[in-house]
C-alpha cells in the first residue's frame, strides 16, 4: 500500500515540474545543490548507483534506492527511468517519510 502512496507523490511533483531525470542530469543539479533527494531503481547498475551514491554522499543529499526502472518511469510518466531527482523540499521530504515508512 505505501508503495502506491509515494509513487503517486512521486507522479505528483512530476506533474508539478519538481523532478530531474537521468543520471547525468540528476548528478548536475546535485552538484549545484538543486536536488533535495535523489531515487535510485532498484535495478540500476552497480556504477551507476555507485556514481550517484558517492556524488549524493559528498553533497549530503539523501538517497533512496527502491523501485525497479519500469515503476518509476510510469511513476512520472515516462519511459524507464533508473535515477530521478526530487528539487522540492516539501516533496522530497515527505517522498523520504512514505519510503522509509
Amino acid at each position: 500500500m505505501n508503495e502506491n502512496k509515494w509513487l503517486s507523490l512521486l507522479g505528483l511533483a512530476a506533474r508539478a515540474r519538481k523532478i530531474v531525470s537521468g543520471e547525468e542530469l540528476v548528478i548536475k543539479e546535485i552538484r549545484k545543490r538543486q536536488v533535495q533527494l535523489v531515487i535510485v531503481s532498484t535495478d540500476a547498475s552497480e556504477g551507476t548507483t555507485k556514481k550517484v551514491n558517492d556524488k549524493c554522499n559528498f553533497y549530503n543529499t539523501p538517497i533512496r534506492v527502491t523501485g525497479t526502472r519500469d515503476v518509476l518511469g510510469q511513476a512520472i510518466g515516462k519511459r524507464e527511468r533508473v535515477v530521478l531527482g526530487v528539487i522540492d523540499q516539501g516533496f522530497a521530504n515527505k517522498l523520504i517519510s512514505l519510503i522509509d515508512q
